[in-house]
């Protein structure tokens, strides 16, 4: 099975979308069908599901994205091996929210890029409460994101830092801000059923607020709920209710002037942001040098 098609397969895997994968290959939509095509027909499987409006891998598909994924790292270690030359070539497809993209990635990706010119990171941005999904789905082979609870035993995970998590209230004079003021929220028996909240919709911090909540034995009155910190950051600012958003973030906003902390009755935990990733994919020498470069950078601000 040459090399050249686990590399059309991977770009189809990763965009979900042959004109994306051809533009990503500079080759030909109907080249990248017929890779797919023979694929399929030399295994006897059908590897992606598709129609008109989307494309998704089947059972065997996802079986064969992992074994091209450990066939492309094993033949770009030995092809370096081959040329005596310790720089490797290639991309890695990294997610995170665009607070992380500057705030934390910042010095990994400068350090990164002295190492291993040769490697092309390919950055995706968004809610970081997708990023352990998109890497379990294969979407991506790397993501910065909070440490959950419960972490998927395939999935390892690398600590870079931690931040505080912060209630935060509008800083303007409104109803929100005196409704909070009006009490002690710093008190076990501050009333929080009135209290417009903007949540998170899914993720690490959305499971941390519903477990406060449900220790305090008090439901909040939901005003919106909100994909991603920064939009939590900006509609707190706005005066439409009360979040909570990491103190990296609230920093980074650029607003940090129109929101407020306060004080709470048995504060949240602080989160641990770092990187993530399929156990698998350390073995892809450019997955595992970024891997390094994360840890090594941290680990001397540490």
């Amino acid at each position: 099975m040459d090399i050249r098609g686990l590399q059309i397969f991977l770009a189809v895997t990763e965009t979900l979308n042959f004109s994306r994968a051809a533009l990503r290959l500079h080759i030909s939509v109907s080249a990248v069908s017929r890779t797919i095509q023979r694929l399929e027909e030399d295994l006897g499987q059908v590897l992606l599901e598709r129609d008109q409006r989307s494309m998704r891998l089947t059972p065997a598909g996802r079986t064969f994205r992992e074994y091209a994924q450990r066939s492309m790292a094993a033949w770009l270690e030995v092809r370096s091996q081959m040329r005596g030359d310790a720089q490797l070539a290639g991309e890695v497809n990294l997610f995170c929210s665009v607070t992380a993209s500057y705030s934390i990635l910042a010095p990994v990706l400068e350090a990164f890029r002295v190492r291993q010119p040769g490697v092309e990171i390919m950055m995706h941005t968004g809610d970081q409460a997708d990023g352990i999904e998109r890497v379990l789905s294969g979407q991506d082979d790397v993501a910065v994101s909070s440490r959950p609870q419960y972490l998927p035993p395939k999935l390892g995970f690398l600590s870079l830092l931690q931040t505080p998590m912060v209630v935060c209230i509008p800083a303007g004079d409104c109803a929100v801000r005196r409704s909070m003021l009006s009490g002690d929220p710093a008190s076990p028996d501050f009333d929080w059923s009135g209290i417009p909240f903007i949540v998170p919709e899914r993720g690490v911090t959305k499971d941390m607020l519903d477990s406060w909540f449900e220790r305090r034995r008090s439901q909040p009155r939901i005003y919106a709920q909100v994909s991603g910190h920064e939009a939590i950051v900006a509609m707190v600012g706005l005066g439409l209710g009360v979040g909570i958003a990491p103190d990296l973030v609230i920093q980074a906003s650029g607003i940090t002037g129109r929101v407020s902390p306060v004080t709470v009755w048995e504060p949240l935990p602080a989160l641990d942001i770092g990187l993530c990733c399929l156990s698998s994919r350390l073995a892809d020498p450019r997955v595992k040098s970024l891997w390094d470069v994360a840890q090594q950078t941290y680990g001397a601000a540490l």
